[in-house]
């Protein structure tokens, strides 16, 4: 049984669940060719069936316009028309980014890795639940949540999503 949130329907079990997804790392994986499996079994127990309310920021889209291999970057975006994943406006992309340059200059994430610090400056300031990843280094580890939350509670943000991978969310 689900209910209804104001960002779509979650599982009953859960207050609420707003799940940001880093597409690039989820899908690609490319050093990772094990979790594959693993991903598209994600994708179709819980972003096709709605189980999660999953949605992408356009600093997501913008990430993936970067990749270099046009048939990958292609690839990429006939997944999030497949699993009709919500796309989300940036309405304070300002604050966004000022908070992502906070995460960069407390060396949190290294500058060359901006876009990991912009998902998780949107998803502090959306108030998205779980950002959802396989990028162990700067995303999903308790370490870096830590550091994370650290940060915002300096500037005066009481909110830091969880950072986890997709084996994290399964609810079997």
């Amino acid at each position: 049984m689900k209910q209804k949130s104001s960002r779509g329907f979650v599982p009953i079990e859960s207050k609420k669940s707003t799940d940001h997804l880093n597409l690039n790392q989820m899908v690609a994986a490319p050093d990772m060719p094990h979790l594959k499996a693993v991903t598209k079994e994600y994708f179709e127990k819980y972003i096709k069936t709605g189980f999660y309310e999953h949605l992408i920021s356009t600093f997501v889209l913008e990430e993936l316009e970067k990749t270099p291999d046009e048939s990958h970057r292609i690839r990429l975006k006939s997944i999030i028309n497949a699993y009709d994943i919500s796309v989300i406006e940036i309405e304070n992309k300002g604050e966004v980014q000022n908070l992502a340059f906070e995460y960069v200059k407390a060396k949190i994430v290294p500058e060359p890795k901006i876009f990991d610090a912009l998902h998780v400056a949107f998803s502090t300031l959306n108030k998205i639940d779980v950002l959802l990843s396989w990028n162990f280094k700067h995303l999903s580890n308790i370490n870096k949540e830590r550091l994370f939350t650290i940060k915002n509670l300096e500037l005066g943000y009481f909110f830091t999503p969880k950072l986890i991978t997709p084996m994290e969310a399964y609810n079997d």
